[in-house]
């Protein structure tokens, strides 16, 4: 099957669980058939201003997620990081929900468990398999 479309996708994660944000990286670049945008803040891309300053306070880090987010069609959620940082990772869910944006759950490796809170909000909950992501992703894309 031929690239149907480019989807543009923001990946809620935290920094210090880098190695869960890489690997989902890893499993859609590996994907079959399927083109990604990124537009997450990964370490080595943090989040900028509209003039390419850093950002620095907490309006600016919204804002910045903000336009991100705008820019995204799916919202994927690595729910295993959310105990640990639950502040930004809410923010980043209640833009997505404010913007009507679809959101995936991506259940933590090896637990059946998920936060209610995800669990409540989640388009769709999926487990950390290529094909089960990449469906989702194009089900729920607008």
């Amino acid at each position: 099957m031929p690239y149907l479309r480019n989807y543009n996708l923001f990946i809620s994660h935290a920094w210090k669980y880098g190695d869960e944000y890489d690997r989902l990286i890893r499993l859609l670049n590996n994907a079959n058939n399927f083109s990604y945008k990124n537009y997450s803040a990964p370490e080595e891309r943090p989040l900028k201003n509209t003039d390419g300053s850093s950002v620095k306070t907490s309006y600016e880090i919204g804002a910045a997620i903000d336009r991100k987010i705008a820019n995204s069609q799916i919202i994927l959620v690595i729910s295993g990081m959310y105990a640990n940082n639950r502040e930004w990772m809410e923010y980043e869910i209640d833009t997505a929900v404010h913007m009507n944006k679809p959101i995936i759950a991506i259940k933590p490796w090896g637990n059946v468990s998920m936060p209610v809170y995800i669990k409540n909000v989640a388009n769709e909950i999926v487990g950390w398999y290529t094909d089960s992501i990449v469906l989702a992703i194009r089900r729920h894309s607008m």
